[in-house]
Order: C-alpha cells, then structure tokens, then sequence
C-alpha cells in the first residue's frame, strides 16, 4: 500500500514508522527540515520538505498513484486542503485527517464533509479520543488500559499486578478449572519491556502488565482476581479545561450522574468560558500545582485525579501533589513517550498517550479486511483487532484445537449475536462472527489476512 503522511510530529511520524515496519510505501511531508532529516535517518520512509497542502508538493509525493493520505499536521485547515487536493487533482481513494477544533465537529455542520464538499472519509478528533479513554478508564478503576469491542460486549483491559494479586504464580491454565463460569482469558502479558503472547503453561508474576479479555457483565467479578478491588470513583478533580477536559465534564455530567466533578483552570477566561458550558460540575480558577487551591478542591478526599493540560510537567507534578494530599488514582495525560516511561515509578497509576489514543483509531481504517475495530497497546507492540469470520475463511468450521494460528496470536473472544464465548480447545466459530483476536508487531499482518478474501497465508 502507496500511503503519504502529512505531518510529521508524534501522531505522524507513529504511523509513518508503524506502516514502513509493515512493509508499505510510506512518503512523509513535513515543513520542518530537521524533523525531516530526523524521520528520514530513524524510519524506512521517504520524507521531504514541503507544504502538505500544495499540489506539486503532493506531486512530489506520489499522490497520482498512492492508495491513502493522512493529513495530520498541526493545522485542521491545512490537513483539510490537503484531503481537498488529493480528491480533486490526484482522485486519491482514502482520505483520513486530524482536525482538533470542535466548531467544525458540531452536527449542525455535518454535511461539511462528503465528496460534494470536503470530501475526507474519515475524521480523527484527538481531544475526543483522549476524553474517551479517559472515560473508559474511570469506569474501570484500577486497569490501566481499557477498550471495549463487539458494541461493548467485550473488554480487553490492562492491569498492572502487585503482590496481593491472588492468581500470581498460578499457571494460566488452572485459571479455567478454577473460575470455569468465568468468561475471561488473558491474551497478553508485558514483562522486562516485551510483549508476549502466553501459553497455558505461563504464569503471571509481581510486576507484569497483564492484558486480558473479557465478556462485560463479567469485569467486575474479574478485577479482585487480578489483585484490583478499587471502588468507582464518586469524586473525581479535572486539571486542566482544555477541549479534553470539558469534553469530558460534559459526558460525566451527561452519563456518570452520581459522581462529583470539580475542574480546575489556570486560565480566568477559559473558566468562566467552561463554566456556562456546565451546569453540575465545579469550576475553580488557579494552578494545579496550588496546593492550597488542591485542598479547595477537596482533592484529598477524591478517588481520583484527572491531568489534562497540555503541560506534561504540570500534570506530573500537579498528580504526585494530588495524591500526597490523599487522593487514590492519578490519571495523568502524557505526550512525551520518555515520561511515560518514567512516571509509574512515580506513583502514577495510569498515563493517558494521545498520540497512542489517535494511532489507534487511525490504524483501525487503514487495515484491510472486515475490521470492525482495532486498538494498538504499548506503541504497536500489539494490536487487538475485532474481525468478521468470512465464510471461506480457515477460522471457520472447525474446533479451535485443530486450527493452527500464526505464532504470536490469540484468540480473545468470539460474538454471535449478543451472545460472547471466551474461546475454548472445543469452541467453532461460524461465518458472521465477530472474532477479538490479539497480534503481536510480527503477526498483524497474519490477523489482518484472516478477515480477508484471501487466505492462502497459513
């Protein structure tokens, strides 16, 4: 696959980097020359300097014969133009591109984009994707990563083990035997910065990151067993009123009625901006590094706090602050990778990457195949894709024990219906299914081919 990149800042040049690993024909624009000169030593990309939006520049990228542009610079507008250009001039087949304000995102504009007028086929909204997970993850207390699949009838979710884990040391396989009525499956663990996909004779241990699958109605009784009893949140403190923040105050406000809400915003105009915006939700005006604006906040006695500026140092500190006066969980938005890293050591229970938020959605329409749904963990070390079962495809038809699948995959859970099966040595999977499936880097090529026409790939 021909794809250009515009762009070349976190979000881009993660994708450009994800594609060229995946053997694609990846051309990446950006303005800058020396973030050109960086990509262009790191990635096995053609990167030149260029205005994404003008027509030799796209040109020069191959846009007559490339299959898909993403547009992902820093100006809404210009990604915008782009798309325009590579519909009217270069009849590019996909078109995909960031656009961060919310005024051209309001449905009374919807009609804006459609081949009669902006003709790009898929938006990515950045601030609506963080607010999201942000979302996700407060319904989940104590998993660090959360998606739901299938329309919410499966969740693949992240937690981080400790020592009163009571399933640590136990191998995976007498997990079935002990909670058979359990409708869950680990899929992934993360341990010593690798990725694994487990056999039934792995066991998980203090420290590990265990990524697992789970029919919904059975999440809660799954936490306890991974070591997490923390109660949903009824108080939560928001740092930061940006576009996140405010989108999400307004979906607590609008869906999560019984938990409290207070936002904290340095800037004056900002917050009284917000504060009409909101009707339940406590707006103060100040510093999240304030601690006497912190105990206004009555941060102490909240199960958890929300950083959000776009100051990754201020929500670091504004965190650790937080939960020195009490607070239980920190969430804490990170756009530098080498914090991330470094934070959880911290005392820092959950960080928030927009750029892995956005990559993710982005992924999800780039890949070929029956692809309902995709999210990329731990920058691309693996990748949890929801497929639909092709009536010719090898997964179909027979017992699971009998199919071989591609080194580094699993099977996460299989939907008919309304109805979820974790999947057992015995379990059928019939065409029409909605099938999770876990790939590590090396093997989602193999998952992307198994929701295709063509299967001849084992």
């Amino acid at each position: 696959m021909k794809v250009i990149v515009c762009g070349a800042g976190q979000v881009g040049s993660n994708i450009a980097r994800q594609l060229a690993r995946e053997n694609n024909d990846v051309t990446l624009i950006d303005r800058s020359a020396e973030l050109v000169r960086k990509i262009g030593d790191e990635i096995d990309v053609r990167a030149m300097v260029g205005h994404a939006s003008h027509p030799e520049v796209l040109e020069r990228a191959g846009a007559y014969d490339a299959d898909m542009i993403i547009a992902v610079t820093y100006s809404d507008e210009v990604n915008m133009v782009a798309c325009q250009i590579a519909h009217s001039i270069f009849d590019v087949p996909k078109k995909v591109a960031r656009i961060r304000a919310q005024q051209y995102l309001d449905p009374l504009w919807a009609h804006l984009f459609g081949r009669e007028n902006l003709p790009i086929d898929v938006i990515i909204s950045p601030e609506v994707e963080v607010a999201q997970a942000i979302e996700r993850r407060l319904k989940v207390p104590g998993a660090i990563d959360t998606v739901s699949f299938a329309d919410g009838l499966v969740q693949v979710i992240g937690v981080r083990l400790d020592e009163s884990c009571p399933i640590v040391n136990t191998p995976l396989k007498q997990l079935t035997e002990l909670f058979p009525d359990l409708n869950v499956i680990v899929v992934a663990i993360y341990r010593d910065g690798k990725m694994i996909v487990p056999s039934s004779n792995d066991q998980m241990f203090p420290g590990d990151e265990v990524y697992f699958a789970a029919d919904s109605q059975h999440v809660a009784r799954a936490m306890p067993l991974f070591g997490h009893e923390e109660q949903e949140a009824r108080s939560v403190v928001v740092i930061g009123g940006g576009n996140i923040g405010l989108h999400l105050a307004q979906y607590v406000e609008t869906h999560m009625r019984n938990l409290s809400l207070k936002l904290v915003e340095t800037d004056l105009k900002r917050a009284e901006d917000i504060m009409e915006g909101l009707e339940r939700t406590v707006v103060l005006h100040g510093s999240g590094l304030d601690p006497d604006l912190l105990h206004e906040a009555n941060v102490g006695r909240a199960e958890t706090v929300v950083a959000l500026t776009n100051d990754d140092q201020v929500n670091i500190l504004s965190s650790l602050l937080a939960k020195g006066q009490g607070c239980s969980t920190a969430i804490t938005l990170i756009n530098n990778p080498v914090f991330g890293n470094l934070v959880t050591s911290l005392g820092i229970d959950v960080v928030v990457d927009p750029r892995a938020t956005t990559v993710s959605e982005i992924l999800r329409h780039i890949r070929r195949g029956r692809i309902r749904g995709l999210h990329s963990f731990r920058d691309g070390a693996a990748e949890v894709v929801e497929g639909e079962a092709l009536e010719t495809s090898l997964l179909v038809g027979k017992p699971l024990r009998d199919i071989k699948l591609p080194p580094g995959t699993i099977i996460g859970a299989v939907v008919r219906g309304d109805k979820v099966e974790i999947p057992r040595g015995g379990s059928v999977i019939n065409p029409d299914d909605r099938v999770i499936i876990l790939g590590l880097r090396d093997a989602i090529h193999k998952v992307e081919e198994m929701f295709s026409v063509s299967l001849e790939f084992f």
